[in-house]
C-alpha cells in the first residue's frame, strides 16, 4: 500500500493548452502513425531504463515513510529528453533516425508508469513484506492470532512468479468497456488529460523550448542532490543514531519526539510535488500525534499499560501508534469507498456523465474554431476506434490468466485456497469497473481500500488457521485487478487525446507490465539485500507492513489484549476521519481547500515527525516561489522536485553496494547534551 498522491496534482500548469486554442495543439489533418511504428526499440530501452530508476524511488519512498507521489512529469521530460538526445546525436553522425512523434512519447510513458506501478501495487512495502518473519517477530510470538507458521519471507523467485499471475488480469478486465468509458460516458480521467496535454505541448514548438529548459532544470538538481547524498553518507557511521539523518535540527527536546529537519532531498521534493494541503495534512497530523497524544499516553504509563515493556510492544505505546493510524487509514478509506460508489452509481443511472463536457471544450468559441474542434474530436474518434481489441482476445485472455492464476496462487500461498482465487476473479471486473469509474471522475485510486476489503473478508473466513497469510495474498490479487484496470483506462484516455492507437497503449501496458514483474521485484531485492528493511528504529521500517498484518490479525481475532483507551481512542479517531472527510464534501470550495485531509494525517502518527517537517519546508520552498513568480513556479517545480527525488534515488544504488560489500561510513556525526562540570 503507501499513500499514492492524485497524479494531477503535479501537472504543471503553464503545460496545458487553454481550453480554446486545443486546435494548434492538435492539428486534424496531421499523419498518425501505424499502431506498430508507435512501439519502437529505442522507446523500450529508455522505458526499461527509467522504469528502473522509478522502481528504486517508488521502493524507497514506500520502505521509508510510505508516501508516494507521483513521477508522471519526470517520465515524460527524461523519455522526451533521453529519445531527442539520442535521435539529435545520430544525425549530427549523419544517420537517419526516424522522428520522434508524441505517439511514441505516449507509449514510453505508459509504458514506464505501468513499470513501476507494480513497485507499489505489488506489496513490496505492504502485503508482502507483511508476511515476513521480521514483521511476525516485530509484533509478538505471544501475540493472539500471530502465528509462526503464518510467515512466508521474501523470495526473488516466487515474487517475480506471483506477479507474473496476477499483474495481468486487469489489464483483460476492462478492455471491451474502453468505448463506454472514454467516448460514451466521457469520464475526463484528469490525470490522463493532463499528461496527453503535457505530451502534446511537448511537440510543439514553444513546449519544445519550455522542456528543454525543464530538463536542464532537473538535471541540475539531481546532480545536486546525488552530491548531497554521497556527502551526508561519509558521516552517517555505523548504527541509525549518525549523521545528518539524525540532526537535532530544532533542539534536542523536540527531537526525541521526532521533530527535526533530516536533510534529505527525496522528502523536500515530494513536498514541492504535493499539494499545499496534503503537506499540511502531514504536519498537522504529526503535531496532533507527537507533539500532543504520544506524550500525553506516555505519562499514563505504568496505569495504561506496563512501564517496563520495549518500545515495540504492542502491548505498550506502540500498540496506540499503530491501532490508531490504523483507525483513521480505514475511517478514510471507507468513507471514499462509500463516497465513490454512489458518485459512480449516480451518474449511471441518471447518465448526466453524457453531458460532462472535457476541460478543453468549456469555453465559448466562435463558428470556427468550433468547427476545428469538432473535426479534431472526429479524428480523435477515428483512431481511437481504428484499431480495435477483439471481444474474444479479452474475454479469453481473461479467463486463461484466471485459470493460470487460480491454480499457481495455491502453490505459493497454501492456506489461499484455489475456490477463494476464483470467487475473487468473477468479482474482480466489476470491482474494477468501479474503480475506473471513479478514477475517471475524482482522480482517485482506491486500490488499496478494495484490497483491504479483500483482506479482511478472506482472512476471517480462512480463520486462525492460514488466516494472516490468505488474507495478506488476497489483498494483493484485489489490488492488482483493480489499479491495473484503471491505469490502463488512464491511459486510454491519454491515448485517446494524443491520437495514440487504443492497440499501442494496450500493448505498451502490457510490456510495462511485463517489465515491472521483472524490475520492481529485482529492485526491491537489492533493498532488501541491502538494508535492514522493517527495522522500526532504522530508516526503511516499512511502516505499512505492521499495519496490514495487523489488519489480517484484525479479522480473525478482532480486538484482542489492546492497551487501555486505545479501542476507545480507535473509535474516536475512526469518526473523526469520517466527520472531517463529510466536512471536506459539504463545505464551500473556498472553506474545504483548508481542511485537512486524513490519510495525509495518519502517516505520521506511526512513522515519526521527521519526514512531515521536510515536506513542509518543501510546500514553504513552493509558496514563497508562487508568490514571487508564479509562472516560473508552474513552469519549473515539478522539474526541481523530480531531480531531487531522482538524485537522491540514485545514491540508493551505490549506497546499496557499498553496503553489501560491508563498507561503512568513516564517520560518525552524533548529537547529544553537553557534559554537566
Amino acid at each position: 500500500m503507501g499513500t499514492e498522491i492524485p497524479r494531477s496534482a503535479e501537472i504543471s500548469e503553464s503545460l496545458l493548452p487553454e481550453s480554446g486554442k486545443i486546435a494548434t495543439v492538435l492539428d486534424h489533418d496531421e499523419h498518425v502513425p501505424e499502431w506498430k511504428e508507435q512501439i519502437t526499440v529505442r522507446g523500450l530501452a529508455v522505458s526499461a531504463l527509467l522504469g528502473t530508476l522509478f522502481c528504486i524511488i517508488t521502493h524507497k519512498l514506500n520502505l521509508t515513510v510510505g508516501i508516494i507521489p507521483s513521477l508522471n512529469v519526470a517520465a515524460g521530460l527524461l523519455g522526451f529528453f533521453f529519445v531527442k538526445s539520442w535521435t539529435g546525436f545520430l544525425s549530427k553522425l549523419g544517420f537517419t533516425v526516424k522522428p520522434f512523434t508524441k505517439q511514441e512519447n505516449t507509449v514510453i510513458q505508459t509504458c514506464v508508469v505501468a513499470c513501476y506501478g507494480l513497485a507499489f501495487s505489488g506489496g513490496f512495502g505492504s502485503y508482502l513484506i507483511a508476511m515476513d518473519e521480521k514483521t511476525y517477530k516485530l509484533i509478538g510470538a505471544d501475540y493472539p492470532g500471530n502465528h509462526a507458521e503464518d510467515v512466508i519471507n521474501p523470495g526473488l523467485w516466487w515474487m517475480i512468479g506471483f506477479l507474473f499471475v496476477v499483474s495481468f488480469l486487469g489489464l483483460f478486465s476492462l478492455v471491451p468497456l474502453r468505448k463506454v468509458m472514454v467516448l460514451d460516458y466521457k469520464l475526463t480521467y484528469p490525470s490522463g488529460t493532463a499528461t496527453a496535454m503535457l505530451i502534446n505541448s511537448f511537440h510543439t514548438n514553444s513546449g519544445a523550448e519550455l522542456a528543454g529548459n525543464q530538463v536542464k532544470c532537473l538535471g541540475k538538481y539531481l546532480s545536486l542532490s546525488l552530491v548531497w547524498s554521497c556527502f551526508k553518507w561519509f558521516f552517517s557511521g555505523v548504527g541509525d543514531a549518525c549523521g545528518f539523518d539524525n540532526f537535532p535540527t530544532l533542539g534536542l527536546t523536540l527531537f526525541k519526539n521526532t521533530f527535526y529537519f533530516d536533510f534529505s532531498p527525496t522528502y523536500v521534493g515530494c513536498g514541492l510535488i504535493c499539494p499545499h494541503i496534503v503537506n499540511c495534512s502531514v504536519l498537522l497530523g504529526a503535531i496532533i500525534s507527537w507533539g500532543f497524544l504520544w506524550p500525553f499516553v506516555s505519562q499514563h504509563a505504568g496505569d495504561w499499560y506496563p512501564a517496563d515493556l520495549g518500545s515495540n510492544d504492542f502491548k505498550g505505546l506502540y500498540g496506540y501508534k499503530v491501532f490508531i493510524a490504523i483507525a483513521i487509514i480505514l475511517g478514510d478509506g471507507l468513507y471514499n469507498l462509500v463516497k465513490i460508489i454512489a458518485v459512480t452509481v449516480k451518474e449511471i443511472c441518471s447518465n448526466s456523465s453524457r453531458h460532462l463536457n472535457l476541460p478543453i471544450v468549456t469555453n465559448v468559441l466562435d463558428d470556427s474554431e468550433a468547427s476545428e474542434i469538432l473535426l479534431v474530436k472526429k479524428k480523435r474518434d477515428e483512431v481511437f476506434l481504428k484499431d480495435r481489441i477483439p471481444l474474444g482476445f479479452a474475454v479469453s485472455g481473461y479467463v486463461g490468466l484466471a485459470a493460470i492464476s487460480t491454480a499457481v496462487i495455491p502453490m505459493i500461498f497454501p492456506p489461499l485456497k484455489w475456490y477463494f482465487v476464483l470467487c475473487s476473479y468473477f468479482i474482480a471486473p466489476a470491482l474494477a469497473f468501479c474503480n475506473s469509474y471513479g478514477t475517471g471522475l475524482t482522480d482517485w485510486s482506491l486500490a488499496s481500500t478494495y484490497g483491504k476489503i479483500g483482506l479482511f473478508i478472506i482472512a476471517s473466513v480462512v480463520g486462525s488457521d492460514g488466516g494472516v497469510i490468505a488474507g495478506l495474498a488476497a489483498c494483493g490479487v484485489m489490488m492488482s485487478i483493480v489499479s491495473t484496470a484503471a491505469d490502463l483506462m488512464q491511459d486510454f484516455k491519454t491515448g485517446y487525446l494524443t491520437l495514440s492507437s487504443a492497440k499501442s497503449m494496450f500493448v505498451s501496458q502490457l510490456v510495462g507490465t511485463a517489465m515491472g514483474c521483472v524490475i520492481a521485484p529485482l529492485t526491491f531485492w537489492l533493498f532488501w539485500t541491502a538494508f535492514d528493511i522493517g527495522d522500526p528504529n532504522g530508516p526503511y521500517k516499512a511502516p505499512y507492513a505492521v499495519i496490514f498484518r495487523e489488519m489480517a490479525i484484525l479479522g480473525i481475532e478482532g480486538f484482542a489484549e489492546l492497551p487501555k483507551h486505545c479501542l476507545a481512542l480507535c473509535y474516536g479517531f475512526f469518526i473523526a476521519a469520517l466527520f472531517v472527510n463529510l466536512l471536506r464534501d459539504i463545505t464551500p470550495p473556498k472553506i474545504s481547500q483548508f481542511i485537512p485531509i486524513p490519510m495525509a494525517m495518519a502517516v505520521p502518527f506511526y512513522i515519526g515527525a521527521y519526514f512531515a517537517i521536510d515536506m513542509f519546508v518543501g510546500t514553504v520552498i513552493l509558496f514563497v516561489w508562487e508568490r514571487i513568480n508564479r509562472k516560473d513556479a508552474d513552469d519549473f517545480a515539478g522539474a526541481v522536485a523530480s531531480g531531487l527525488i531522482c538524485g537522491d534515488g540514485i545514491w540508493t544504488i551505490p549506497s546499496a553496494i557499498l553496503s553489501i560489500l560491508r563498507i561503512n561510513p568513516p564517520i560518525c556525526m552524533y548529537f547529544g547534551p553537553s557534559l554537566a562540570r
